[in-house]
Order: C-alpha cells, then structure tokens, then sequence
C-alpha cells in the first residue's frame, strides 16, 4: 500500500464505493501503512532483557504491558500518529477533490480551482492545514492522558 500512488486508488475506489465514504476509506489506507510500521520497528527496538526481568519478577501482565511495552513503543506511536494524522488530511481532501462530494472541503477546493478563485483555495487551504494542526494537538493530548492514566495502574 505504501508505494499506490493515492491518485491512482482513489480512481479505484470511487468506482467501487462512490463519493460519499471515499475520504474515510483512502484516509485509512494510507495512514494504517504508516502506524504498522513505526509500530513493528518499536516492536523490534524492545529491550528483551526487560521482558526477561519482569517474568523473572512475576510482575502482572497488565504491569508488564504498561510499565514496559507501552513505555517503550510509545515513541514510535507518536511519531507515526503525528504523520499520520497530517497524511490523512491531505489524502483525504485529495480524494474529496476526486470525488467531490457535496459540501466537503474537497469540493469547495474544486470549485475554486474551476473558477479560479485564488482567494477562497488559499481560505480553504488554510483551513485543511488549522484542522490537522488542531487534530494533531488533541489526539497527543488524548495519548499523554491515556499513558499518565495507564502508569498510574
């Protein structure tokens, strides 16, 4: 899925499932990529010698999983979050602006390209990149509340 210009499965998809969920659909398909590998390179990146220790020590599995795998692959999911959310974004007006469903970003992105209003593509575009900075901020904050919450267990 990583190297499917998204041009190109969008076409596919729109042909498959239509306009009104292909944001949804594309969005998913590029940014589940994205997260699985950061992921399994965290998974790989853990420290073995801290699994050994924490069976050794009985610690419960709900201690283990907090206290060592979520420290450690943490990391790696914020980073792949903070990509991801801004690449689900930008494929997901990208496949609006294909489909253009109506009263989407994506064809209000169309329009002004077709009428050549500068103005409202720069208002627009404007908007998009505030919405994933806002999305972006909130998701980190749900994610450090969830790992203050879950070493507190």
């Amino acid at each position: 899925m990583k190297s499917i210009p998204v041009a190109s499965f969008t076409i596919l998809a729109l042909i498959w499932i239509g306009s009104k969920n292909l944001s949804v659909l594309v969005s998913f398909l590029i940014c589940v990529p994205i997260v699985c590998s950061n992921m399994l390179e965290g998974m790989e990146q853990l420290d073995p010698k801290l699994s050994e220790m924490a069976k050794v020590f009985q610690i419960p599995p709900w201690r283990r999983f907090a206290g060592i795998y979520l420290s450690q692959l943490l990391p790696y999911f914020r980073s792949a979050s903070r990509l991801a959310i801004g690449l689900c974004w930008k494929s997901g007006v990208a496949a609006e602006v294909i489909g253009i469903p109506s009263g989407s970003i994506g064809e209000k992105l169309y329009q002004s390209k077709v009428y050549l209003e500068t103005a409202d593509l720069f208002a627009w575009t404007a908007v998009v990149i505030l919405l994933s900075f806002l999305c972006e901020k909130m998701f980190m904050l749900l994610v450090d509340m969830l790992r203050k919450r879950v070493e507190r267990m």
